[in-house]
């Protein structure tokens, strides 16, 4: 059984699970990031987010590296001729991800939630683990008690089955935790799990809305 969640006073907290994406949520957007890559690339400053999101093959291999169909060496290899024909596939999704930045807010606030005893769950779909392992590059894999990730379960956001998978790895009902994603797609749902959602769009914003929801305080490490 999960432990209590208290207040710094001892009172019990409204929520016992935080259940976290990763990109845009537990880092900054990486819009700028890969827009600058691509630059750096010789590539127009759109090629990435126009391969993944609008070209039809780049979307099927995306769609299949997220629930574990093919690995990132694999989709390394298909993608890169896609955004130029120079494009080296060797580390692609290292190269282009690995400038962007943490979002130190937001993994304080999950911190605080940890620490005042609120069970942690990282629902993420993938982008990879292999070569680059976005996770444990951004220093974040062990703050969470568990760990959902599209590649390793054959599953995705929005799928219902993976919000029911990680509520039974919390071994927690949907009205006792918190969902936070940055897309608002993923978000339905979870809430038809009784899941209280969070819209994140902006760190700061977000950040304020979970700790008066948690009844907990964000402090960066100076």
């Amino acid at each position: 059984m999960p432990r209590s969640a208290t207040t710094h006073n001892g009172s019990a907290l409204p929520f016992r699970g935080l259940i976290l994406d990763f990109a845009g949520v537990l880092t900054d957007s990486p819009l700028a990031v890969h827009r600058a890559w691509c630059t750096s690339e010789g590539l127009d400053e759109e090629a990435w987010r126009r391969t993944l999101n609008e070209d039809p093959v780049g979307r099927q291999l995306y769609a299949a590296l997220e629930i574990g169909n093919i690995d990132q060496v694999a989709w390394n290899v298909g993608t890169a001729p896609l955004l130029g024909p120079h494009v080296d596939p060797i580390n692609l999704m290292g190269r282009a991800w690995a400038g962007v930045p943490v979002a130190r807010r937001m993994v304080a606030l999950a911190q605080a939630a940890r620490d005042a005893g609120v069970r942690l769950a990282l629902l993420s779909n993938s982008f990879g683990l292999e070569p680059f392992d976005p996770y444990r590059h951004a220093g974040i894999w062990d703050l969470f008690d568990v760990h959902v990730v599209s590649e390793l379960v054959g599953m995705a956001k929005p799928d219902p089955a993976i919000y029911e998978l990680t509520l039974s790895e919390l071994g927690l009902s949907g009205p006792e935790c918190v969902f936070v994603d940055d897309h608002a797609v993923n978000l339905p749902p979870a809430a038809e799990l009784g899941i209280t959602t969070v819209h994140a769009q902006d760190e700061q914003a977000a950040v304020a809305h979970l700790e008066a929801l948690l009844g907990v305080v964000a402090v960066l490490a100076t």
